[in-house]
């Protein structure tokens, strides 16, 4: 009995090793056969990343791509900011600009055409001149240096027209007691509103040309056709329509075409409704051809990244 167990000892020692010795010799196989595998993928990489720089092909051409694109990106993103900020400040600037020339420049050119003087000058002569201060006194004047002040001194001219052209009266000058004048005794303004802003409008220098010394003396002036007893020492029709062209187009341009920019890049339901399809219902899902092409772009994709 003892030899028996003894001889089964010494057979079954020898067989664990051995089995121990091949499973760690497939381990160690297998465990080289994946490190090869990575080690191939990853040189690869290696090799692609490390390769000399060829342009067009390489990991350093892509980064540089890259990189040009963040920084087109970051400069497109920068630009867009400032003009946005410019824009802005524009559309304000618009309207206060606006609000700003319509009691000084629009109204009067309004009203400078509802009037509808004749644009020919005719003949007046100034017939009484009248230097007043303090408030009470002034309830109206011809010369005003600045359409919103209170009145303190004021020069009142009176004058009397007649509709002969002043052209006329200069080639072939009249008796001033035998003319008939069409009116007498009106009041006598610099322009349409009476009053306007220096350097243009200086009250001291137009009671020196029309005021004291030059009472009787013929000069020409303006009536208004709409209201007979109006009238004006300065009118020009190209003027008043040109200011009030410039004053009316300009601000709203620039309102508009601001706020119309900034909407388009701020505004959700202007961008879709920009970028509105015209297509009907049914064609605005994708055709088989289409899903076909996504699929496959969806397969090379997918491939590409297994492999990496």
């Amino acid at each position: 009995m003892k030899k028996s167990s003894t001889l089964t000892t010494t057979t079954s020692m020898p067989t664990s090793p051995t089995l121990s010795a091949q499973t760690l010799s497939a381990s160690k196989i297998s465990l080289n056969s994946n490190s090869s595998r990575s080690g191939s993928v990853a040189g690869s990489i290696r090799s692609s990343c490390q390769s000399p720089v060829r342009p067009g092909s390489g990991c350093v051409d892509a980064i540089k791509a890259k990189r040009e694109e963040i920084e087109i990106e970051t400069l497109l993103e920068k630009a867009k900011f400032y003009t946005s900020v410019c824009l802005g400040t524009t559309a304000i600037l618009s309207v206060f600009t606006f609000l700003f020339l319509i009691p000084f420049v629009v109204d009067p050119a309004i009203s400078t055409i509802i009037a509808d003087y004749d644009p020919v000058p005719v003949t007046c002569i100034v017939i009484d001149h009248i230097y007043a201060e303090g408030i009470k006194n002034c309830s109206w004047s011809s010369c005003r240096e600045g359409c919103t002040s209170s009145l303190t001194k004021c020069h009142q001219l009176f004058v009397n027209y007649t509709r002969i052209p002043y052209s006329d009266w200069e080639r072939n000058p009249r008796d001033l007691d035998a003319v008939n004048w069409d009116v007498s005794y009106t009041k006598f303004l610099i322009n349409s509103e009476g009053c306007g802003y220096p350097p243009t409008t200086n009250c001291s220098v137009f009671a020196r040309q029309y005021g004291f010394s030059h009472i009787g003396e013929p000069f020409p002036c303006y009536y208004s056709r709409a209201y007979p007893e109006v009238v004006i020492g300065r009118y020009s029709w190209e003027n008043n329509l040109y200011h009030l062209i410039l004053s009316l187009i300009i601000p709203n341009v620039l309102f508009a075409i601001s706020i119309g920019v900034l909407s388009y890049w701020y505004c959700p339901c202007c961008e879709k409704a920009c970028n509105k399809s015209s297509r009907v219902y049914a064609e605005k899902f994708p055709t088989k051809e289409e899903i076909v092409n996504c699929m496959k772009c969806n397969t090379e994709k997918s491939l590409s990244l297994n492999v990496f």
